[in-house]
């Protein structure tokens, strides 16, 4: 497949339309604050549910090393008010559209910098106020073929790369170069050659990371390596009879594999010591499952496609692999898998959109709802052990609504907003006390709001108080074809120390 062309310096053109590029941002700062102000004048709706509490904001994070996959905590600021912090547009987009966009998979934050991945580069924007926009860029041997969520507690992670190769050779297209590097810096320190990987292609290559190691599978094999050193750990080759399909990473090491062939496909399900690649529990999934998608590996969760080619049903599972429930997703959207237009590429297994997992429940947002009235969605809580439902947060009519990540026991949900009438916002929902808690307030760019908004297209995070938008994909305006477009943008509080 083509990436589109490779990048370059930002052209005349792309340089002239910075002015209208600050004056859009002088623009969505005036009208964050005039939203902003609205909602918290004299009690405003958006906080009738109530400020932070005590008990939510006692939360004591969790002390990690610097090799642990990162939770955070995050705590309500001062001021809900949003300040636009970077808007950072991508140029030299003339040869691309919608059929052959430019890729940018890979979007991670900390507390100084947003990184996005683009091509064949990797850049760093600084989110200090009235600081230069960009941080450091990182020029890579090759395309981006696979990225991973999980980002160490200070702030390292992984990416895969396609080393460019002559056209019609056999490793045309072989992704077969992982790449450890320092979010604030961009600094690269180690890349490695994986072993066998002949077959690792973008549709294939699947990356993550666990306590102190960096793992890649492609399907005909896998790899780990060792975090600090870049030193091989293990490396498998199943042969012909299962496949390393993917692995799932966090606080602990799933693999997935798919053994026979079509139409009789098996799956299992193993937790690996992330040291020695050795199992320590096989799950084997029920015969008639079509796919499967593994949204966490501790509490273990499987999204099953059964008799289907979309998620039907989350398998539970106890720590030693032995089945606890099955909740069935009718009326339900995992959208796992639905980056893409569908197509695997970048890493796909760890990619369930609406779902996302907690230490005892598993919270799914549901199909859309267009009757008047009514909120657009909803998100419900679901008790990992039982199956029943434990808690329901709803959108808002014309603001649906998208489950971030966990911060402790809660959940962080990005909301739509709804032009004039309402602001989008990031709100921390406790199940438990169906307390909502507001922590951002803004409007994103009217033009780009579809798709920065859209899961499927674009990236959503939050962390350190700051929510990021990272589109997936690029490609140059119809009508204006020389002119940069809006890669990547995020948001602050206004009550935020910078």
């Amino acid at each position: 497949m083509s990436f589109g062309p490779p990048p370059s310096i930002y052209t005349q053109s792309a340089l002239a339309a910075d002015t209208a590029r600050r004056r859009r941002r002088t623009k969505l700062l005036g009208a964050v604050a005039v939203i902003a102000a609205v909602a918290l004048g004299g009690g405003g709706w958006l906080l009738a549910s109530g400020g932070d509490s005590a008990p939510a904001d006692a939360e004591q994070s969790l002390v990690q090393s610097p090799d642990d996959i990162r939770e955070t905590t995050e705590r309500a600021p001062v001021s809900p008010e949003g300040l636009l912090m970077i808007e950072h547009d991508e140029g030299n987009l003339a040869k691309t559209n919608d059929a052959k966009p430019r890729y940018a998979p890979g979007t991670w934050a900390t507390d100084k910098v947003m990184v996005k991945g683009v091509a064949d580069r990797l850049e760093g924007y600084d989110i200090a106020l009235d600081a230069d926009e960009k941080a450091w860029t990182r020029k890579l041997d090759g395309h981006i073929c696979a990225t991973s969520r999980h980002v160490t507690a200070d702030g390292r992670t992984a990416v895969v790369v396609q080393p460019p190769q002559p056209a019609g050779s056999e490793k045309e297209g072989v992704c077969d170069r992982v790449v450890f590097f320092d979010l604030d810096t961009g600094k690269k320190l180690w890349q490695k050659k994986m072993p066998g990987a002949g077959s690792a292609f973008v549709t294939t290559t699947n990356l993550t990371l666990t306590k102190g190691v960096v793992a890649v599978a492609w399907g005909q094999g896998s790899v780990a390596y060792d975090m600090k050193s870049g030193k091989q750990l293990w490396n498998s080759t199943l042969g012909s009879k299962c496949e390393d399909k993917a692995l799932a990473g966090g606080r602990a090491l799933l693999s997935l594999l798919s053994c026979g062939s079509l139409p009789d496909v098996t799956f299992q399900v193993q937790e690996l010591d992330p040291r020695t690649g050795k199992a320590r529990w096989t799950y084997r999934v029920a015969s008639g499952v079509q796919t499967v998608y593994l949204p966490s590996s501790d509490p273990p969760v499987l999204a099953v496609a059964a008799g289907d080619s979309e998620v039907t049903d989350l398998i539970s599972l106890d720590g030693e692999g032995r089945h606890r429930t099955t909740i069935a997703l009718n009326g339900y959207e995992a959208k796992c898998g639905e980056r893409y237009f569908g197509l695997s590429f970048f890493g796909e297994y760890e990619a369930c959109d609406g779902v996302v997992v907690g230490r005892t429940r598993a919270f799914v947002t549901s199909d859309e709802n267009i009757a008047a009235g009514e909120p657009s969605d909803w998100i419900v809580a679901f008790d990992l052990a039982t199956g029943r439902t434990t808690g329901k947060f709803d959108g808002r009519e014309l603001q649906k609504v998208h489950p971030l990540r966990m911060s402790g026991d809660d959940l962080l949900i990005y909301r739509r907003g709804a032009g004039a009438v309402a602001p989008a916002a990031v709100v921390r929902w406790n199940p438990a006390t169906d307390q909502e808690t507001p922590l951002l307030l803004f409007t994103l760019p009217e033009d780009d709001d579809g798709e920065l908004s859209d899961p499927e297209q674009s990236d959503i995070l939050y962390e350190k108080g700051r929510v990021f938008f990272g589109k997936r994909e690029l490609a140059a305006d119809d009508k204006y074809p020389t002119d940069p477009v809006l890669m990547a943008l995020a948001v602050g509080s206004a009550g935020l120390k910078h």
